[in-house]
């Protein structure tokens, strides 16, 4: 057991200690019941072991947070004075006036500030903090020195300080104030263990407050502050205890309720008493009128109520409409805050492999969308399931199945703009590396090509009349130059469109390229119609392109006997090569694989790679876009 466990204990059993002697002296002083709750022992002594034994769990539990360790502060102040209240002497009795002050003034605000984690709301709520701690010791002078209590440290110009009293009081209630605004805060941010303190002022607004008009005794009120402690542990040790959302709906429904009826009860007693004899009785006309007039409130409370705790899971197109505005003016990030907030939950986000945009606090349990856009899967919706519950309920599924599809559009076109832009960068990349070779090639082969020409030229004018063999010379070089020169203008332009394109035709230039390359003893089939319909040039060079890589590829790695080229045009253009190689496990990919990918992937095609049962397969489908009139539909020779 660590020094702090040890020390929550030790403090702990001093509050039930203190506690259980001031119910022994009660008991040896002969006071009645109703005694000792005039003289606030019972509230005193109930509300230091709440605050006592819940502060020593918070303590063992959670050391590192601060409120576990202020209500045992509490539980002290409380505990001594029930122990020091029965007893006399002025000593006992300035103990006994100035213990539980502690507790409104300081420990119970400043508690609700910190509440759940024992950290403060944000940085501007430091000052805040500091105000409560600084001004504290303001009220516990205001009422330990009163000369109305039983204490004898008085100041001499108490009645003369009023102005500062009211100070004080105006100042409790701040404190007190800003602990409710921090909680308000803390569940606008989606924290729902905020939720068990709403529920002991519901249970204190139903049962304890109620008693103690009916009982007469205004102090019963004092009971109701033991639930704050009691749910103030079980929102930090246990938050998950109950579907806390589910219960606080309820509760309130039924205290809401309860009000109404008791109001108009009341008002039909009133008129009925002046209006109506006693004959008549008044009693249960009034009671049964309430009930008719009650009987169609409930839904209507439970539903206010629901949407307070729930959002509007209730009104699936409200969320619809509400996502539809943020996506249209904040995009995906103000979707996913749309349905956050919409349906209460703590953590909503939008994944398409890579997450797009989240909101809130992801929580451990979470239940994923998944988004359908024309049958494919095109991303999932993540959602955080409510602290307490354990699934999403049917209402929640509701809205989301319904919110999915305009989600999943979004999605869609996400990823369509993200993918362009993807394109548009690979083509200006593309582009800018063509000029750079372009730039290379002519300036480091073709450029000095050219230069040493016309040297060797202006060299052999010089000298054709004074040395004819030296000019016949320098005129052979020239020669060897410039066919070196045409040689590099026909890679050149090659490189730019293969220029069997233009002579033959797709498929001439297919063929002719395929038994360049295949030898025997690999026997070459060629499967392709007697013409194709009018191509763009860029799908010509793409479709040929692919098909001599994949031959290539089949003639360096294959070991297969055969290879087979076909080529189909109906919806679109298919090409496809493969060979009866034996299967070698899945391709690593190359700069081959990967160029055959991005050329398909730029008309919007695609390529499939990789072995098969009989061997090896390339299969490339591209879009037959309509040609700029150059004809590429020439019959194969």
């Amino acid at each position: 057991m660590n020094i702090g466990r040890a020390l929550a204990s030790g403090l702990g059993g001093v509050v039930i200690a203190e506690t259980g002697a001031a119910v022994v002296v009660v008991l040896r002083l002969g006071w009645t019941w109703q005694q000792a709750l005039d003289a606030f022992v019972v509230t005193n002594s109930a509300m230091a072991l709440t605050f006592g034994i819940c502060g020593a769990i918070l303590a063992w539990h959670r050391p590192r947070n601060p409120i576990g360790w202020l209500f045992l502060a509490d539980g002290l102040g409380h505990a001594t004075t029930a122990l020091c209240a029965p007893l006399d002497g002025p000593l006992i009795a300035t103990i006994a006036s100035y213990a539980w002050p502690w507790s409104i003034g300081l420990f119970l605000p400043l508690s609700l500030v910190l509440f759940p984690d024992g950290r403060l709301p944000s940085r501007r709520w430091r000052a805040v903090a500091i105000a409560i701690v600084v001004t504290a010791p303001l009220f516990v002078i205001e009422l330990g020195a009163d000369p109305e209590g039983p204490g004898y440290l008085k100041l001499p110009g108490y009645a003369e300080l009023g102005p500062l009293w009211i100070v004080s009081e105006l100042r409790t209630l701040l404190a007190l104030l800003a602990g409710v605004v921090a909680l308000a805060v803390r569940f606008r941010r989606g924290e729902d263990s905020v939720l068990w303190l709403l529920l002991a002022a519901s249970v204190a607004a139903a049962f304890v407050v109620p008693w103690s008009f009916v009982a007469g005794t205004p102090v019963f009120v004092l009971l109701s502050i033991p639930l704050i402690p009691i749910a103030v542990t079980i929102a930090i040790v246990r938050h998950q205890l109950l579907d806390i959302r589910l219960v606080v709906s309820r509760v309130l429904a039924w205290v809401l309720l309860s009000a109404v009826v008791l109001v108009v009860y009341g008002l039909l007693v009133a008129v009925l008493d002046r209006f109506v004899s006693a004959q008549l009785g008044r009693s249960v006309v009034a009671t049964v009128v309430v009930a008719l007039l009650v009987a169609p409130v409930l839904p209507r409370l439970q539903r206010l109520v629901d949407r307070a705790l729930y959002g509007d899971r209730g009104d699936p197109a409200r969320v619809v409409s509400k996502v539809g505005e943020h996506l249209a003016g904040e995009g995906l990030a103000g979707v996913v805050e749309a349905v956050r907030v919409a349906l209460r939950v703590p953590y909503v986000a939008l994944a398409a492999g890579q997450q797009l945009a989240s909101n809130g606090t992801r929580p451990d349990n979470i239940e994923v969308v998944p988004l359908e856009y024309d049958g494919v899967t095109v991303g999932e919706l993540h959602v955080g399931v409510r602290t307490g519950e354990s699934t999403l309920g049917a209402a929640d599924r509701n809205v989301l199945r319904l919110v999915a599809a305009p989600l999943a559009v979004a999605v869609h076109a996400t990823l369509l703009s993200t993918q362009l832009q993807a394109s548009r960068e690979r083509l200006v990349t593309a582009r800018e590396e063509e000029r750079r070779r372009l730039r290379r090639d002519l300036h480091d082969g073709l450029g000095p090509t050219l230069t040493g020409v016309a040297l060797s030229a202006d060299a052999a004018t010089n000298l054709l009349a004074t040395d004819p063999d030296r000019t016949r010379s320098l005129l052979t070089g020239v020669s060897a130059d410039v066919r070196t020169a045409i040689a590099d203008v026909r890679r050149l332009v090659e490189d730019l469109r293969p220029p069997a394109l233009d002579e033959l035709g797709l498929l001439g230039a297919l063929r002719q390229r395929a038994e360049h390359l295949v030898r025997t003893p690999l026997q070459l089939r060629l499967d392709v119609p007697d013409e194709v319909p009018q191509l763009s040039a860029a799908v010509e060079v793409a479709a040929y392109r692919i098909a001599t890589e994949a031959l290539t590829n089949v003639v360096r790695h294959s070991r297969g006997s055969s290879v087979i080229l076909r080529l189909s045009c109906v919806d679109e253009l298919e090409v496809e090569v493969t060979d009866d190689g034996p299967p070698n496990g899945p391709w690593r990919p190359g700069v081959g694989m990967q160029a055959m990918r991005e050329r398909a992937a730029e008309l919007g095609g695609e390529v499939e790679v990789g072995p098969t049962e009989s061997g090896g397969r390339v299969r490339a489908r591209l879009p037959m876009a309509v040609g700029d009139g150059v004809s590429s539909a020439v019959e194969v020779p």
